[in-house]
């Protein structure tokens, strides 16, 4: 177990970074981390085939368009899933973060 500086990390990465398998040595879920500066848009946001997401705005707000059309505003969160696309762009003045889980969809439990 270590500790990582995902805000470091996705400063080093065009502003995103995947917590996964290389640091975890698991391919069983990944959280993401990004930062959107004022006034970027088209940060596309897909889970891919057999994959789910959940997106949290931690921090701002963001203006979705895609699959799923909305202000998302801090403290709120969407469900994606598979082939679902959604395309964020940050509007306000300052610096806006969003954190993703995601992980393997598995259908028939929970």
């Amino acid at each position: 177990m270590k500790k990582v500086d995902l805000r470091t990390m996705a400063e080093k990465q065009n502003n995103e970074y995947v917590f996964g398998s290389a640091d975890t040595g698991s391919h069983a879920c990944y959280m993401i981390y990004g930062r959107l500066m004022p006034g970027e848009k088209g940060r596309k946001i897909k889970p891919g085939k057999g994959h789910e997401e959940m997106l949290y705005c931690a921090r701002g707000s963001f203006s979705v368009t895609g699959d799923f059309e909305e202000i998302i505003e801090e403290g709120s969160a969407i469900h994606l899933s598979g082939e679902q696309a959604c395309y964020l762009e940050n509007r306000d003045s300052s610096e806006a973060v969003y954190v993703i889980a995601g992980g393997h969809a598995e259908h028939g439990h929970h």
